[in-house]
């Protein structure tokens, strides 16, 4: 048989190949960029919140200016009190306020709205990017890790984008504003009010970068306490059994304790630079007054601008000292943002072509591997130039050792991986050039323990096809002799299956997998030796509802147990990812080899139990 071989696939990222991108590489400005790329609503009507933001911030100004001009012009005119000027004064200060609380509340609207909004599109593009990733490369980051990535770090972005980026538009605002007033008033007490605050501003880019590094570590730390507390929980009941809730505890006492130090190395900076912005207003306040009294001496600037100027560097000090907080905020949402953008640069690399795919016909397939190699990433070979093919309709079992690499050979078959080398086909097609749509539509993997969801028996049946209607689920119960099981259980095809399926036995699990993908309907069955770990009267059940369900398609089933292979027309036996025997069981029990050998090994087993 020739075989055209294709190029061998390289994982994404060289040396780390599989390994889920951590987005550190990335600046801040780069990060902010990306993330609004991939959030394109945070952009939507951002001409409108920066005109409020300026109004909410330009009202603030105005109470300065209206009380200088009433102690200079109104209480303190040439000609006594002006009463009219004073009440004038104070309308436009009571309008500038009211202004300002509209503007602020309509601008606070709008960022809620686009922040989360934006924020959503995130999650969503990266929870579909996590499926879209191979389980291999899902496999390397832990659980708790990779939730917390699309979780918690958005939850900092969105924390950041509603309260941090208010502070930040109104504060810059403010700063601004009060700058340009002051100036306007005496330049000489604004270069004081600078100079104060020089030491705080230079010493910023210093405090930027330490706080991205300490809050990069503890997003990562956060991810690791997600994970240790969540294994335990799910492992509950192996926790229990074997009485290591003393180990487990102290597991998680470490996350915790290093997520911990992560956070107060963090706080640390944060309160330093906080305590500068402290000692950077109470300068610049100790310099108005005095500069201030000395320039007033001189006939160089009124009492009401020394009084305006003193609530100008209240409108000047306030947004600085808030800015740490913001700074912190700021940094951990850059971190959080960094981790969920690795996640999105993370090459799918079982990639879908999609409306360029090719289309399979329904009705049992002929699979073919055509010198087809595979290794993890930074490991040997595990399956060795396999070069195979199943006939359509044929009843195929895959034997061996432990390690052998016969897993791997269903994970190929299904698309769960791609080959280094070589190609699988099915009906003559390249697994890579069809359709993903169409893929699961004609092949189903039926694993070896079939997960539940927390959900109702319909409910998981009905992932099979989500159109099944519950007529649809009782005929397929009927066909496969399933329906007097399913009239034991309580509440029907309503009967709710607990966390993980835990609410039925594993048996019970077996069969609402088998169910499940009856009501699929695939044209090749792959099956991870469903009858495993079930007492005798389920596995006579499963084995009769397998016979049903393998009827007129092609099925492959990876065998635990040889009374599987007995019943099938071909075994196919594996030893350290070669293909060493194929044929049926009988010849092949005649032929003796490594068949043999597993055959002998596993009766030996059998009368010994």
């Amino acid at each position: 048989m020739s075989a055209t071989t294709a190029p061998a696939a390289t994982p994404p990222g060289g040396a780390a190949a599989g390994r889920i991108d951590t987005g550190e590489q990335i600046g801040m400005w780069a990060t902010l960029r990306r993330g609004v790329e991939h959030s394109p609503e945070l952009k939507q009507g951002i001409g409108l919140t920066l005109l409020l933001a300026l109004l909410s911030t330009g009202g603030q100004v105005v109470v300065p200016i209206a009380i200088q001009q009433t102690l200079d012009n109104g209480l303190g005119a040439a000609g006594g009190p002006d009463v009219r000027f004073t009440v004038l004064m104070g309308l436009a200060a009571a309008g500038a306020v009211l202004l300002t609380a509209l503007a602020s509340y309509g601008m606070t609207v709008r960022l809620f709205r686009t922040g989360e909004a934006g924020l959503a599109t995130l999650r969503t593009k990266a929870f579909r990017h996590v499926h879209d990733l191979p389980l291999l490369t899902q496999s390397t980051e832990s659980r708790g890790a990779l939730v917390s990535r699309v979780t918690s770090d958005v939850d900092q972005v969105s924390q950041f984008l509603v309260f941090g980026g208010i502070l930040f538009v109104v504060s810059v605002g403010q700063v601004l504003l009060a700058t340009v007033v002051m100036v306007v008033y005496s330049w000489p007490l604004a270069i004081v009010v600078w100079v104060a605050f020089a030491p705080l501003f230079i010493s910023l880019r210093f405090f930027q970068r330490k706080l991205s590094d300490a809050y990069g570590v503890v997003r990562r730390q956060v991810g690791a306490m997600l994970s240790a507390i969540s294994e335990p929980v799910v492992g509950a009941a192996v926790v229990r059994t074997y009485a290591v809730e003393r180990r487990t505890q102290v597991r998680i006492d470490e996350a915790i304790s290093r997520h911990q130090r992560a956070s107060t190395r963090a706080q640390g900076f944060t309160a330093v630079s906080f305590s500068l912005g402290g000692l950077s207003g109470g300068l610049a306040n100790a310099g108005v007054i005095v500069v201030g009294i000395w320039l007033g001496l001189a006939g160089d600037i009124t009492a009401g601008e020394v009084l305006a100027f003193a609530f100008l560097v209240t409108l000047f000090v306030g947004p600085v000292q808030m800015g740490t907080q913001i700074l912190t905020d700021a940094q951990l949402a850059i971190a959080g943002w960094r981790r969920v953008i690795g996640i999105l640069d993370t090459p799918a690399d079982l990639v879908d072509p999609g409306p360029d795919g090719r289309t399979l016909p329904r009705g049992p397939i002929d699979v073919a591997f055509e010198h087809v190699d595979f290794a993890y990433p930074g490991g040997p070979l595990v399956l060795r130039d396999v070069d195979e093919r199943v006939t359509a309709g044929t009843r195929l079992a895959v034997v061996g050792e432990t390690g052998s690499g016969k897993s791997t050979f269903a994970k190929l078959l299904t698309r769960l991986m791609d080959p280094a080398s070589g190609r699988v086909l099915l009906d003559g097609v390249d697994l890579r050039e069809i359709d993903q749509g169409s893929l699961r539509r004609s092949v189903v993997l039926v694993p070896q323990e079939g997960f539940l969801f927390d959900d109702t028996v319909a409910a998981n049946v009905r992932y099979g096809r989500l159109d099944a209607t519950e007529d649809d689920m009782l005929a397929a119960a009927a066909d496969l002799g399933l329906d007097d099981w399913l009239a034991t259980l309580p509440a029907g095809l309503a009967t709710p299956v607990g966390q993980r399926g835990e609410s039925l036995s594993a048996g019970e699990r077996q069969l609402v997998s088998l169910l499940r993908a009856r009501v699929a309907d695939p044209d090749l069955l792959v099956l991870d030796e469903a009858t495993s770990a079930v007492d005798p009267e389920l596995e006579t059940r499963i084995g009769r509802a397998l016979e049903r369900l393998l009827v007129g398609r092609t099925s492959v089933t990876i065998a635990h147990r040889l009374s599987t292979a007995e019943n099938a027309d071909e075994v196919l036996v594996v030893d350290d990812g070669r293909v060493v025997q194929r044929g049926p069981h009988a010849a092949l029990l005649a032929e003796g080899g490594h068949y043999g050998a597993l055959h002998a090994s596993w009766v030996a087993q059998q009368s010994l139990a």
